[in-house]
């Protein structure tokens, strides 16, 4: 989230970062100028209303030495008055504007850096570099769901009777090579020179939790979330939400549907989309030492996504599911050390598919195709000799203060003079699913088995080909 005094102070620059992202920085300018300028007039209407009440307090005073009491009567009745307006009417409307701001603030997305390419969408993505090359193969690859499917060891139709369409049920050989996929990357990420901790996180977090990483409230559409049955169960007994009753007494107590209706909606948990949610927030809320920084989380977890604005696409195998394996890299830092540490996490996620012998290309995307939280963002692109196309298996965001900003995470310099916002960064280390499938893909035999990559099979107990 933005800075609103970033923005009094620097508007040429917010309005040149919001026109890369090719949105209208002149009217979102102007409108957060107006709420700031509420926000600012109740605040000030606030203050009056102290100053107010301390030269009537003070007068109070005068007048008891005058002996008017006439006066004084009067004076205290003023007082008592300013003092329920402040109370009251100066915290309501110093709220709503505060209010209005910062979820304008929240609708709007990171500011992009400088070497950022300006472009709209993926085709102004310029490539860094590649590294390997495609393979030759004797015979037509085929795609990782023909494969598997052919050794009945990836099965969709079952999936979807369990579940419905965009999951996958995966048996013996191939269930084994993700298990064994997921325990080589944390092993590689964990290892020298690595180096990252390894956490397990849960799975179920609160609102502000998403809010704090910018999943909420732009992309709820695209999540999954929980509510305990019990207390849906509890609410429902105490009021029977089919009828046409707006409101319930409980003794003296009147509780109306919307109340109800909330009480279920605060209580409810958001399944992680990915761990770069929890792993990011365990800084929330805090102020770390400069001396612990950086900070490197590295968590291995299924996550959740209901692809909302999805609809069509990838509608067959493994590329684009609702459940899904990710390792995920996070690194919270200084802002000085972000920059290097960007770089750095990239490499951790290039040494897996390096290891894996995978050939992939680094891609450097546009302000049109970055993530609503990325200041820059590098996307790693396997490629799928079965699709014969380059698709997505890391992307590594670099955020700035963006999201420490959400989630009020903060360091304290090595002199102990001041207390800024951490930087954040996130990762794919990578997409335990994807890699199953360039893994299928690439090392895939004429006749339908996959041979199992040689950093893969220790961890698969010595097996060397996954067959029918």
């Amino acid at each position: 989230m933005h800075d609103i005094r970033f923005i009094r102070e620097n508007p040429d620059v917010f309005r040149k970062g919001l026109t890369r992202r090719g949105l209208k920085a002149d009217e979102i300018l102007r409108e957060i100028e107006q709420l700031d300028d509420e926000r600012r007039a109740n605040i000030a209407l606030v203050q009056k209303w102290q100053e107010d009440r301390n030269r009537k307090s003070k007068e109070i005073g005068l007048a008891k030495a005058a002996g008017d009491n006439a006066r004084v009567a009067q004076l205290m009745e003023e007082v008592s008055r300013l003092k329920s307006d402040i109370t009251n009417a100066g915290a309501q409307v110093s709220d709503e504007a505060s209010g209005k701001l910062k979820d304008k603030l929240a609708e709007i997305p990171n500011l992009p850096l400088d070497e950022v390419p300006d472009g709209k969408d993926e085709k102004d993505n310029i490539e860094r570099h590649r590294f390997g090359a495609k393979r030759d193969y004797a015979f037509a690859p085929k795609q990782h769901f023909d494969l598997g499917e052919a050794l009945g060891q990836m099965d969709f139709e079952t999936a979807a009777k369990l579940s419905g369409a965009r999951f996958v049920v995966l048996k013996k050989g191939l269930a084994r090579l993700e298990r064994a996929l997921a325990q080589f990357m944390l092993d590689v990420h964990t290892s020298e020179p690595h180096n990252y901790t390894e956490v397990s996180p849960p799975l179920l977090v609160r609102d502000d939790v998403m809010f704090g990483t910018a999943q909420l409230p732009k992309f709820e559409d695209d999540q999954f979330f929980a509510n305990s049955m019990q207390l849906k169960n509890e609410l429902e007994e105490i009021f029977s939400l089919e009828t046409s009753h707006e409101s319930v007494s409980i003794g003296d107590v009147a509780l109306s549907r919307d109340f109800l209706e909330l009480a279920l909606q605060r209580n409810r948990l958001w399944l992680i989309p990915t761990a770069e949610v929890p792993l990011t927030n365990l800084v929330r809320e805090s102020i770390v030492d400069e001396a612990q920084l950086p900070l490197r989380y590295t968590a291995c977890t299924p996550c959740f996504r209901a692809e909302a604005g999805a609809a069509g696409k990838d509608t067959r195998g493994m590329i684009r599911q609702h459940q899904f394996t990710k390792v995920e890299l996070v690194s919270i830092t200084t802002p000085e050390q972000s920059k290097d540490e960007h770089e750095r996490m990239l490499a951790c996620a290039e040494e897996v598919l390096k290891k894996l012998d995978l050939h992939y290309r680094v891609m450097i995307l546009s302000t049109g195709d970055m993530g609503f939280a990325s200041q820059k963002t590098f996307d790693i692109e396997v490629w799928l000799p079965g699709q014969n196309m380059y698709r997505e298996i890391s992307s590594c965001s670099i955020c700035g203060e963006f999201q420490a900003r959400r989630m009020n995470a903060r360091y304290r310099t090595k002199e102990g003079r001041a207390v800024r916002h951490v930087h954040t960064l996130n990762g794919s280390g990578v997409a335990v699913g994807r890699a199953l499938i360039a893994v299928m893909e690439t090392y895939q035999q004429a006749d339908g088995s996959i041979a199992v990559p040689d950093v893969l099979q220790n961890y698969m107990g010595g097996v060397k080909k996954i067959e029918k």
